[in-house]
């Protein structure tokens, strides 16, 4: 599980450096500029099925859409100086809120036991010795 969470990030990383990418494509209007965002985004998906291998696909999806949401508007933030209002704000924190309940809830089905094989109700176990004996 500790790999498929290394194979998230990445898949998360690659996505964020992809689609940042496509900022300075609209600046320059670079074919290099357009085969690297493909690639990028590319080896996100790679990794993202390498991490749906062991992730539930909801799951992985779920947070590699967040993160690379949240990442990619600090990056634009930071890096290109984006402006957000408040709403743009609130809708983030609500996006990593959410992905912090789906992981949470992640980690806590994968401590239960795995399920069993489903007991035979007693009458019907009863019915079957039942007609052994005939």
């Amino acid at each position: 599980m500790f790999l498929a969470r290394i194979f998230l990030l990445l898949a998360i990383a690659s996505e964020v450096a992809g689609t940042s990418t496509m900022n300075l494509i609209g600046e320059e209007n670079s074919l290099w500029g357009y085969g690297v965002m493909y690639l990028l985004i590319t080896v996100s998906y790679f990794f993202l099925s390498l991490a749906a291998k062991k992730i539930a696909i909801g799951v992985a999806y779920a947070v590699w859409e967040g993160l690379g949401i949240t990442l990619i508007t600090l990056v634009s933030i930071l890096v290109f100086q984006a402006d957000l209002n408040n709403q743009e704000l609130l809708g983030l924190g609500l996006a990593v809120a959410g992905i912090v309940m789906v992981t949470l809830g992640e980690a806590e089905s994968g401590k239960r036991a795995s399920p069993s094989e489903p007991a035979m109700p007693r009458d019907a176990s009863a019915a079957i010795s039942d007609r052994s004996r005939s």
